[in-house]
């Protein structure tokens, strides 16, 4: 005996609908692992702002380029910066055409052997494009 469909011709949608248990545990090993980076690359992230912001402060207040390295010691030491030193910094000029730039790099472990290498770069002057200079 064959029994007529209650939606004929949508049988199939309705059996697609949903979720399934395959596709939520890729879904959250996904975004888990997308949780582990942010939680481990975020703070060196913060502590790259902090130096850009560091540099300007001290380029804005400095009018030679040794006096310009002991601020940002001071203001590096103050903000908790430990990636990058004074001697590190590559200045050129003098006064209010004074220009710092930085290069660094930080290697982040995620799990095991696996790590992340970041480098980092800025400056304290940004071209016409928007783009620090290299």
């Amino acid at each position: 005996m064959h029994f007529p469909s209650r939606y004929p011709g949508k049988a199939w949608r309705l059996r697609a609908q949903g979720f399934s248990l395959i596709g939520f545990l890729c879904s959250l090993t996904l975004l888990g692992l997308a949780g582990l980076l942010a939680v481990r690359a975020g703070p060196s992230v913060f502590e790259y702002w902090a130096v850009e912001k560091t540099i300007k402060a001290a380029s804005a207040v400095s009018q030679t380029p040794a006096d310009l390295r002991a601020t940002f010691d001071k203001l590096a030491s103050a903000g908790y910066i430990d990636s990058i030193q004074a001697k590190d910094l590559i200045v050129e000029g003098s006064g209010d055409t004074m220009r710092v730039s930085f290069t660094y790099e930080k290697k982040i472990y995620l799990a095991g052997p696996v790590s992340l290498l970041i480098v980092y770069q800025g400056s304290n002057v940004t071209d016409p494009e928007g783009k620090p200079p290299n």
